[in-house]
């Protein structure tokens, strides 16, 4: 007899799916047989991370049987100097998504409602779901958020509003001052969340500051990441910046050791860094236009991106299309799952990798007659 039969699970995880993350390298070698496989689908930094990384990570290694500070008190100095905001005002998370995963769990209780764009980071749904909260989905506008809608969605039942900023899929932005005025707005007793594990990407004129504005909003928290831009991914480690009171009701929901020693150093090692930072950004900018250039060739639509991806618009299936891309080793996300079935999302690579990619979707609509009439 299976377990689940005598201990039933949760009713609020029967309708969960497992989230599906781009395939990694290794199992696309397996199942395919190739030797060269290039993976433009996590939105990974192709430039991995900054040279004092390594260094810091070689340094940490003496202290491997040693368990790390519980909260992360130089990184979150550190953070707190950069940004200059209280040291108190921020929480390192086991990446910023598990920062997203205990405000659920402190403040959504069941029957309460969240708001977030109908199509954004899926995470958001799921932490409300396992709550036995209950999601608002709001519908995007031209892939970007409609703030103005998700505002009149707020109601008495309303504990927290997500905002996506780069908004992942799509990788649009919100104009900053209608972001300002939308925080301005939001209720007191309603948290608003602005995930942006994108930020860095942005360029300085069209982002806005939101750590700035949280000590006037004392229901705003900001969430961002290491796993992008300073790449440190297979780390986990990305954090919040909010009011004290509330990171004190969340590290009570804490895990002991959320974030690791080697995790800790190497992000206190990346943010020394800014010139790989810099050069990361200038270079993603590059490959940003190559990939929109090319796409107008081929009469391709796409979202303007202001993260490390673009969303490409096909006149046909995208899951065809990665199918398709995928025998030719190269590895994006369709976007059947990220609620654009016609397209595909694609991590900007190296400049060789984007080469190889374009070849390859050239490749794949010239043989598949998928061009628009």
């Amino acid at each position: 007899m299976k377990v689940s039969s005598l201990i039933p699970a949760r009713k609020e995880l029967e309708s969960l799916a497992v989230y599906n993350p781009g395939k990694p390298i290794e199992e696309v070698k397996r199942e395919l047989g190739l030797d060269s496989i290039i993976k433009l689908a996590s939105n990974e930094n192709p430039f991995g991370a900054s040279k004092k990384v390594k260094q810091a990570l070689d340094k940490e290694f003496q202290h491997i049987s040693l368990y790390p500070e519980s909260t992360a008190p130089i990184l979150s100095k550190k953070l707190s100097e950069k940004w200059r905001i209280h040291a108190d005002s921020i929480l390192i998370g086991n990446g910023s998504d598990e920062i997203i995963r205990m405000l659920t769990k402190c403040y959504i209780r069941p029957g309460d409602e969240a708001v977030m764009a109908e199509v954004t980071f899926p995470r958001y749904e799921t932490c409300v779901l396992m709550e036995g909260g209950k999601p608002v989905l709001v519908p995007l506008v031209d892939g970007v958020h409609h703030l103005e809608a998700m505002y009149d969605a707020i109601n008495e039942k309303t504990r927290m509003v997500f905002v996506c900023n780069p908004n992942n899929p799509t990788g649009t932005i919100v104009d900053k001052k209608r972001l300002q005025r939308f925080i301005e707005s939001i209720p007191a007793h309603v948290l608003v969340i602005i995930d942006e594990a994108y930020y860095e990407y942005m360029e300085d004129d069209v982002k806005l500051n939101t750590h700035e504005l949280i000590e006037k909003h004392p229901n705003l928290i900001v969430t961002r990441t290491f796993s992008k831009i300073y790449g440190l991914a297979s780390l986990r480690i990305g954090y919040g910046m909010m009011n004290s009171e509330i990171i004190q009701t969340l590290i009570k929901v804490k895990d002991p050791f959320n974030s690791n020693r080697f995790a800790q150093a190497a992000a206190l090692a990346a943010l020394e860094d800014e010139p790989f930072i810099e050069q990361c950004r200038t270079k993603n900018i590059e490959g940003l236009r190559y990939m929109e250039a090319e796409s107008e060739k081929l009469n391709l639509h796409y979202f303007p991106s202001s993260a490390n991806f673009i969303m490409i618009h096909l006149h046909q299936s995208g899951q065809r299309i990665y199918e398709e891309l995928l025998k030719r080793g190269v590895i994006v996300r369709s976007g059947t799952l990220l609620g654009f079935p016609n397209s595909i999302r694609v991590t900007v690579g190296t400049e060789k990798e984007n080469k190889q990619f374009i070849t390859a979707l050239k490749e794949v609509i010239d043989r598949g007659n998928f061009r628009e009439n």
